[in-house]
């Protein structure tokens, strides 16, 4: 279980794969990948029960990435466990690739469930978490959402479906960063106030900041310890983070780095260039 200190050199290194890979495919989503990556780091070196040498492994805890957009941060984790090769993460959507624009579970080992379709990762996360419970596994299955997702009606039906389930091996996260492909997210469709939303359908419900591996730790140790019913962490975070010029900025919601942008990002993430 990696310390703090240790999870934060990991995320700045995932940070630059990502930067890297965006920018050599010339193709991809900046802002989402960068906005969750310490929630996956957390998960990933800290919380989740895994064996790096059998991504299959039955005893393990799941993860959903339902906003698959944001492929390349768990694309960066997988590579750093092993589950591809680093110089893989240079063919992102290319054509044969194993890393296509979305998650895809029959090429990549490691990624559970194919993702892309917004709304529908809390749903397959509930199947999984049902399945485990029958066969009397002490798993966890945790599902990361983004908060336009929350716009979509599947989400709430899975939302309710969790709560009836009693779910308590299930935690869903929302990377709450305010921003989605077409604004802000208060603009387009507001989802606040998501915290009494997710209580109103029965959920346990923590706040955390999204970029503290401190509180993000503590939700999830919160998290386990919640019972009868599903946990939701609502993860404040913020679009681009980690890199100045794409903080706060919708445009690299679906937008990779230029080269210029490579340079001044690798830099300001403490790279020699």
């Amino acid at each position: 279980m990696a310390e703090t200190a240790e999870l934060k050199e990991i995320a700045r290194e995932l940070r630059v794969d990502i930067v890297k890979m965006l920018n050599k495919s010339k193709s991809g989503h900046t802002g989402g990948s960068l906005s969750c990556i310490d929630i996956l780091t957390t998960l990933y070196f800290s919380k989740m029960r895994l064996k790096y040498d059998d991504p299959k492994w039955p005893e393990r805890d799941r993860f959903v990435l339902s906003k698959g957009h944001a492929a390349p941060a768990l694309y960066v984790v997988l590579a750093r466990l092993g589950y591809c090769c680093t110089e893989d993460l240079m063919t992102l959507r290319q054509v044969g690739s194993k890393l296509q624009g979305h998650p895809d579970c029959k090429s990549l080992a490691g990624v559970e469930v194919s993702t892309g379709s917004l709304g529908q990762g809390l749903s397959m996360a509930n199947g999984i978490a049902l399945a485990m419970r029958l066969d009397k596994m002490a798993s966890r299955v945790y599902c990361l959402l983004g908060d336009g997702e929350c716009q979509e009606g599947q989400v709430w039906e899975a939302a309710m479906t969790a709560s009836h389930y009693k779910l308590d091996n299930l935690c869903a996260i929302v990377d709450n960063n305010g921003l989605q492909i077409d604004g802000a997210v208060k603009d387009v469709m507001g989802v606040e106030p998501l915290m009494e939303k997710w209580k109103a359908f029965g959920w346990n419900v923590i706040s955390a900041d999204g970029h503290d591996f401190e509180s993000l730790l503590s939700a999830f140790s919160s998290a386990e310890e919640a019972k009868g019913k599903p946990t939701v962490v609502i993860a404040e975070t913020v679009k681009g983070k980690g890199v100045s010029i794409f903080e706060g900025k919708v445009k690299y919601h679906g937008a990779p780095p230029s080269d210029e942008e490579l340079i001044l990002a690798l830099k300001e993430l403490g790279e020699v260039v």
